[in-house]
């Protein structure tokens, strides 16, 4: 089975570097051209997580001065994890705007006129490529974790990211499937099938906090067969629905269950997480988190009346 290639979405005016970027793309990403910003809400919402964005940041306003539009601003607001790259023509005194595509949360830029070469403007692309879920987990894994669960847990999230399963993360890792399951058994790890099913979960967790997606644009986006699905699926690992677990920071949540669950099958191996014993400890941990919360909750409300 052939590696996924990466959505590349572009939008831009300029007729002559709009084809350039699509004849230099059609080799490594699958491409595809937008032609207003609410084609490219509607197409981000349903998008993978691994899509690349290209576009024109700039509008005229009413005096015919060009000028960065608000709409990426809310753009970049509404999907805050897809890589988004601006592609302008970098002129004498533009240091204020790049300055300020930055700090909207642009992940690079294209100059038109120099990045105008295969390799300089690919380069640009691939270093450009979002990994959203990889850098969230990176900052949320203990620095107590050894290297090679680190390497097995962020190839994972790579992996899931692309649409991938159990073949191509023993690709990606340069491994047999059954080698691959040696690793995760010396590293202390759940099974790889279960790592990719939490990954998912995490990657899903992660694009509910985008507040421009629905939960079914996040069920699809993550490769669910439907928001049911996705509903079940993290009913099962969290204990809670997309909706709810929307409104308490859905990420945050969901890497906490997903260290706990680490944290218990070290410790206890795979009963911890398909027999009683574990589970039922896993239970009772959750009830009693989840009684102190309502607690605070009721506190709160107390204080506040």
């Amino acid at each position: 089975m052939a590696t996924p290639r990466r959505l590349l979405l572009i939008m831009h005016p300029n007729g002559a570097f709009r084809e350039r970027v699509l004849t230099i793309g059609a080799k490594s990403f699958r491409c595809r051209t937008i032609n207003a910003w609410p084609d490219l809400r509607a197409a981000a919402a349903e998008a993978p997580p691994s899509t690349l964005l290209v576009v024109d940041p700039y509008r005229k306003n009413a005096r015919g001065v060009w000028k960065l539009t608000t709409e990426l601003r809310g753009f970049l607001w509404e999907f805050p994890s897809v890589t988004v790259v601006a592609a302008i023509e970098v002129r004498a005194g533009c240091s204020h705007d790049l300055r300020t595509l930055g700090e909207w949360g642009v992940a690079d830029v294209i100059s038109i006129y120099e990045d105008d070469t295969a390799e300089g403007m690919l380069r640009r692309l691939w270093l450009a490529q979002g990994r959203p879920l990889q850098n969230l987990l990176a900052r949320s894994l203990p620095a107590t974790m050894s290297g090679r669960s680190r390497t097995l847990l962020m190839t994972a999230a790579e992996v899931v990211s692309m649409g991938g399963k159990g073949r191509e993360l023993a690709r990606a890792l340069h491994l047999s499937q059954r080698t691959v399951l040696r690793w995760a058994e010396r590293a202390g790890l759940p099974p790889p099938r279960r790592i990719l099913a939490w990954m998912r979960i995490l990657l899903a967790s992660s694009l509910l906090d985008d507040p421009g997606r629905t939960v079914f644009s996040v069920a699809c986006a993550c490769g669910y067969a439907s928001d049911s699905s996705l509903r079940r699926a993290m009913q099962d690992f969290l204990g809670t629905i997309p909706t709810h677990l929307r409104r308490e920071g859905a990420f945050e949540r969901a890497t906490h269950a997903f260290l706990r669950e680490l944290a218990e099958y070290k410790e206890l191996g795979p009963e911890s997480i398909f027999t009683g014993r574990g589970r039922a400890a896993s239970d009772r941990r959750r009830a009693r988190e989840r009684a102190a919360q309502l607690a605070a909750q009721a506190g709160e409300r107390i204080e506040g009346s």
